[in-house]
């Protein structure tokens, strides 16, 4: 689509990216390039029991480094960043490498952030301590990523949650990894419930950068771009794994990263916050169990409030391009995004809210919790009953 000028907006920092099949076979020498004491950050089993691991040891080997691992079950909590942090005190590593999924990549960029500092993350923790300005300095952190979903790789934010409490992130632009390597290789052994539940975060994020508050030119390309990667690869890699759809999921994941980083999120985000905090709702799953209903609510809510947004001709964009068909406009275009998205709920077999043991009487709780970072980009402001509605519909 044209730009109409003139325009301003602001662009904050990403890492330096290496992309493609092959990409790992890099980080040895991007890591000795920092020094030889290296701190690695890892799931439990994924990564270190995968073939690339033997060999990834025995290149660093090679460059006479040194490293200590940390392993990450589950997502990582406050107590679990501040106690690594603790373990690790005078001792110095030269770079923090995480390498795994959302959840490892998260626990590394914060302990990356406090490993000098030595203070508790919840000094810095949104919406839950003091939040105190963090003043680093951080250890260089480089990130790779062996999953498509969260595109941690490339935002300045470290998720941490106590289950049953909170889920809240610590944020600076001195997090922000100095390299993310993408290899599309690492994601050969990924499951289909997780390619399913990773690539409807991916895909969440896309949408809800494109349509936010704060969305721009540079970004709305980028996520155009990812939006209909998504499109054309996740059902395909779902079904059977193969290295076209890995690629182009993987490509996807980092342009999702990247774009939130720049323009928030929206409502969908807004309650999986919560959802992921009280009850045992992977973030993915709740984000591909509530986009569709929550795109259809926002169109409503914009038609209704703010027909004048820019939201709406984007959502109809999307739908325009997922149906291939020039002529499709207005509020035909649109149905056809939502009727899509309810496809890709059926056919990657994602849960309802229910089966996550949410029951209508916690909605009050959810919705009160809901209004986080994320709600305040959502392109129209929902009311409590329009955010109910999309929980119940979900149910």
């Amino acid at each position: 689509m044209m730009v109409s000028f003139p325009i301003a907006f602001s662009f904050s920092r990403v890492p330096r990216i290496e992309f493609g099949s092959g990409a790992l076979r890099k980080l040895p020498g991007i890591a000795a390039g920092y020094g030889q004491r290296l701190l690695l950050v890892t799931g439990m089993r994924s990564f270190l029991e995968s073939a690339h691991a033997p060999w990834l040891f025995d290149a660093l080997r090679q460059r006479q480094c040194g490293w200590e691992i940390v392993k990450v079950g589950g997502e990582p909590s406050p107590a679990f960043v501040d106690a690594t942090v603790a373990a690790l005190r005078g001792q110095y590593f030269d770079a923090v490498i995480g390498i795994g999924g959302g959840s490892a990549l998260d626990a590394a960029k914060a302990i990356a952030g406090l490993l000098k500092p030595g203070n508790s993350v919840l000094d810095h923790l949104e919406g839950v301590g003091p939040e105190l300005p963090y003043r680093g300095p951080a250890t260089p952190f480089i990130a790779v990523p062996t999953t498509a979903g969260t595109g941690s790789e490339a935002t300045k934010n470290a998720v941490l949650s106590i289950e049953g409490q909170f889920k809240k992130s610590f944020r600076d632009d001195q997090l922000v990894a100095e390299w993310a390597l993408v290899d599309p290789d690492l994601l050969a052994t990924c499951p289909p419930p997780l390619i399913a539940a990773d690539g409807m975060d991916a895909f969440t994020q896309l949408l809800e950068s494109f349509v936010s508050t704060r969305a721009n030119p540079m970004t709305d390309a980028l996520a155009r771009s990812g939006i209909m990667a998504v499109k054309d690869s996740l059902l395909a890699l779902y079904g059977e794994q193969s290295a076209a759809p890995r690629e182009k999921m993987a490509y996807a994941s980092l342009l999702s990263g990247i774009c939130l980083a720049q323009t928030g999120l929206g409502s969908v985000h807004g309650l999986a916050a919560p959802l992921g905090a009280f009850f045992p709702i992977p973030h993915g799953v709740a984000c591909g169990t509530l986009v569709a209903t929550a795109t259809a609510v926002n169109i409503e809510a914009l038609k209704s409030r703010l027909p004048d947004s820019p939201a709406l001709p984007k959502y109809a964009e999307i739908g325009r391009r997922f149906a291939m068909q020039k002529g499709l406009n207005g509020d035909d275009a649109r149905a056809y995004l939502v009727d899509t998205l309810r496809q890709w709920e059926r056919a990657l077999d994602l849960p309802r809210l229910s089966a996550c043991r949410l029951a209508s009487a916690d909605f009050p709780r959810v919705v009160a919790a809901s209004r986080g970072s994320s709600m305040k980009t959502n392109p129209v402001v929902l009311t409590d009953a329009e955010i109910t509605r999309i929980l119940e519909e979900r149910l």
